[in-house]
């Protein structure tokens, strides 16, 4: 069967992550959300060691430790914090303690490279289940609550004005992105999620005139940085999550480019 290729399962590992954080990636790159992004997966390592210990999903535990990480940064804004500062605590913080929770877990082997990195080639059919049903329920949650996202991301006032709750948005952009956390942490590693949230998403914004356009354009930046990072991978004998977002990374100086070219002529 075609499953049982293992570039197969990468490569449909890798667009149904891509799937998932396009639509997401927008919305953290219109709201200037980077950071949070951030701390939310490193938060995941912690959710990493806490299921090795307690015996149950890695996929539950890391969605459990990241939606815990996001609700915590969203209650605890605007108390006297300023955001940058309580996210920078609050993400080295979640990482450092589930390096030092991962040290104390005895009789279980655990590649911390492969969470740190990501270890995409060593994806299967189960991993690959989980994937696609999370990229789909993310989906699904962002475009049922499209209209209303765009709305709250635009402005607070204009929400409130057509009866929107925006911290009930940004609660459904805080679920969806503990999913997508979860569901990438076997592709690309907590250091590389936040980069494959943000760098298609940014790699679009040049390219696109609606929003609806940039969501689909991430999509197909995300989608094809993992085959042709893949690839390369294969080829240089580079790692595969780090290759993926260096692609992406090359897409976004392109697109980059090409805007300030358009800018020149412009003027």
């Amino acid at each position: 069967m075609i499953l049982d290729d293992f570039m197969t399962r990468a490569v449909l590992a890798g667009v149904g992550v891509a799937f998932a954080a396009a639509p997401l990636g927008s919305f953290v790159v219109w709201r200037r959300m980077a950071y949070f992004g951030d701390a939310t997966a490193h938060a995941a390592i912690l959710g990493v060691a806490l299921s090795l210990a307690l015996h149950v999903s890695i996929f539950a535990g890391a969605m459990a430790v990241a939606l815990t990480m996001a609700l915590t940064v969203t209650m605890l804004t605007g108390r006297g914090y300023a955001m940058d500062t309580l996210l920078g605590v609050l993400a080295h913080s979640a990482l450092a303690f589930g390096l030092v929770a991962v040290s104390f877990l005895s009789g279980i082997r655990i590649d911390l490279m492969a969470y740190l990195f990501g270890d995409i080639l060593a994806v299967s059919r189960g991993d690959l289940a989980v994937i696609w049903s999370g990229a789909a329920l993310v989906v699904g949650l962002i475009g049922w609550r499209w209209s209303a996202l765009l709305t709250a991301t635009l402005s607070e006032e204009l929400a409130y004005a057509s009866a929107i709750n925006p911290r009930r948005e940004q609660l459904i952009l805080t679920l969806a992105l503990a999913i997508t956390v979860a569901v990438a942490i076997k592709v690309v590693g907590v250091l590389l999620i936040a980069a494959m949230l943000i760098i298609p998403a940014a790699a679009a914004r040049p390219l696109s005139r609606t929003p609806e356009q940039m969501a689909l354009i991430a999509a197909v930046i995300g989608a094809g940085s993992a085959i042709v990072g893949l690839q390369a991978a294969y080829a240089l004998d580079t790692p595969a999550g780090p290759s993926i977002v260096c692609v992406a990374a090359l897409v976004f100086l392109g697109t980059s480019v090409l805007r300030s070219l358009g800018a020149g002529r412009g003027s």
